[in-house]
């Protein structure tokens, strides 16, 4: 599945813009890849696994502004459509698994 953070952070004063960029470098580091601007996404094996980056997530808001949060399945993701221009595009592919024995 893939786990998807939607936001709109204020950006008018040297404080909101420094917590918009810890929130954004959190994201990052937690390997969310920018989709668009203020839309990040990250794939996760499993729904225990999506709840759990939710939880951490949720621990990194900011005081002011709007985040959103939204999960979905492989599937419904591969349904995506993506243009650029006019041109249709593929969506993203999710990460090989790794394997642990």
């Amino acid at each position: 599945m893939w786990l998807f953070a939607m936001f709109d952070l204020p950006v008018d004063t040297q404080e909101a813009r420094h917590l918009y960029t810890k929130f954004r470098t959190f994201l990052l580091k937690e390997g969310f890849t920018m989709m668009q601007f203020s839309v990040y996404a990250r794939y996760c094996a499993s729904e225990e696994r999506s709840e759990a980056f939710r939880r951490r997530l949720k621990k990194a808001l900011p005081p002011k502004g709007e985040v959103r949060l939204m999960a979905v399945t492989d599937h419904q993701f591969g349904k995506m459509e993506i243009y650029r221009g006019k041109n249709l595009c593929s969506t993203e592919k999710p990460p090989d698994q790794v394997m642990l024995f």
